[in-house]
């Protein structure tokens, strides 16, 4: 056991085991290496939140410029930084007004919080939210409650009042879900931690007319899905349909620290006083946001994560058809997810890792898949050519 190794179990509280027990130091693009100069293929990236792998060259002049000019100011002013990535998020997305936070848990508590005043001005007070079975929402006690999760839940009850979990992809179970107290319904386009589940296409689009129907407003959590890992700028476009609001976060600061959520204008009724955050799209990460989102576009990386996506996805049918141990393989773009048929997915990734490549495992059986949108088909062939030899010495 390495020194840091041992320091961190001397000073952390245990909420989350470091499953691959490596230390990293440095990374590159798609690449990072630990502190004994081994190197690494990275397909976690730092939770999908590092879009334009690490230490991207247009990061670092960003946080250079923008260090050099103001870090930090109070909501009581403007700053130019945040009004340029609002216009940014806005005009690429179809909303109409935002507020910035640091973390993708933040965004989604704003956005319930926001349909809970909503409900009280234009739903006779109706207060509660619907999410989904298997979904992820954050770690607050909120979205904890949100979560579709009951492992998450049980050690925190009583939790917040007000939410209610539905099978996703069920639109009978949605539909019997709503009722007089029913505000909004809040589900990713595409559910990530739980296992990469992608809907068919019908679905959303049968959800934004029961909203439609029933005046209630539609969250999208595009928090993982959103800034071109599926393929389209947020993932909402690939469905046909539009959200009233919509939180952002991971991808979006390219691996610094920002996340917002966005509503149309009748659902932004938020008033003074209302809600606030003192680091919230602070000039220093909102410059870095603004680079990474205009490089995003610039360079079509939703286009790479189809182009690459599809390639990837390819691959890993390949392994499929070789490996009976291979159950599924899902996703879109550069979410992609295999399931094995034995509860082999830890094994799977600290076997890969000894390799050289960093994967996600989603106990019991599932690998998930968030490489940086920068990534090539070489990267891709490396990564299968492990996964194989891993697939090959578990089996």
């Amino acid at each position: 056991m390495s020194h840091w190794i041992e320091l961190d179990k001397r000073y952390f509280m245990d909420t989350g085991h470091r499953r691959l027990g490596v230390t990293l130091v440095r990374g590159e693009g798609a690449r990072a290496w630990d502190d004994a100069g081994k190197e690494y293929l990275d397909f976690i990236a730092g939770w999908a939140a590092c879009s334009l792998g690490h230490c991207h060259p247009i990061i670092q002049e960003a946080l250079r410029e923008q260090s050099k000019r103001l870090i930090l100011a109070s909501l009581d002013v403007y700053t130019i930084p945040q009004i340029e990535l609002a216009e940014l998020l806005i005009s690429s997305s179809g909303l109409a007004k935002i507020f910035f936070c640091n973390s993708g848990a933040e965004a989604n508590e704003g956005a319930v919080k926001l349909a809970r005043k909503y409900g009280k001005l234009h739903l006779n007070g109706a207060y509660e939210v619907i999410s989904a079975l298997k979904s992820f929402h954050g770690r607050t006690l909120a979205m904890v409650a949100a979560t579709g999760k009951p492992e998450y839940q049980a050690p925190f009850t009583p939790l917040p009042e007000g939410f209610r979990n539905v099978p996703y992809n069920d639109i009978a179970a949605l539909r019997a879900a709503v009722g007089e107290r029913t505000c909004a319904i809040l589900l990713e386009p595409i559910q990530g931690e739980g296992g990469v589940n992608v809907p068919p296409e019908t679905y959303l689009k049968e959800v934004r007319a029961l909203c439609d129907e029933r005046g209630l407003l539609l969250i999208l959590d595009e928090v993982q899905t959103g800034c071109g890992r599926t393929g389209t700028l947020w993932a909402y476009e690939g469905f046909g349909i539009r959200p009233d609001i919509m939180t952002v976060g991971k991808g979006l600061g390219g691996g610094v620290p920002i996340a917002a959520f966005l509503a149309n204008e009748q659902a932004a009724c938020f008033g003074p006083g209302d809600h606030g955050s003192t680091y919230g799209g602070n000039p220093l990460c909102a410059a870095v946001a603004g680079a990474v989102l205009r490089f995003i576009m610039k360079e079509d990386l939703p286009g790479n994560a189809v182009r690459v996506g599809s390639y990837f996805r390819e691959r890993l049918l390949g392994l499929q058809e070789e490996w009976d141990i291979v159950k599924e393989v899902r996703g879109r773009g550069l979410l992609l997810a295999m399931e094995f048929t034995k509860p082999i997915a830890l094994a799977m990734a600290k076997a890969c890792c000894e390799r050289g490549l960093l994967l996600n495992p989603i106990p019991p059986q599932t690998i998930r898949f968030m490489p940086p949108l920068i990534i090539s088909p070489q990267d891709v062939d490396r990564a299968v050519m492990i996964l194989d030899a891993a697939i090959r010495q578990i089996k």
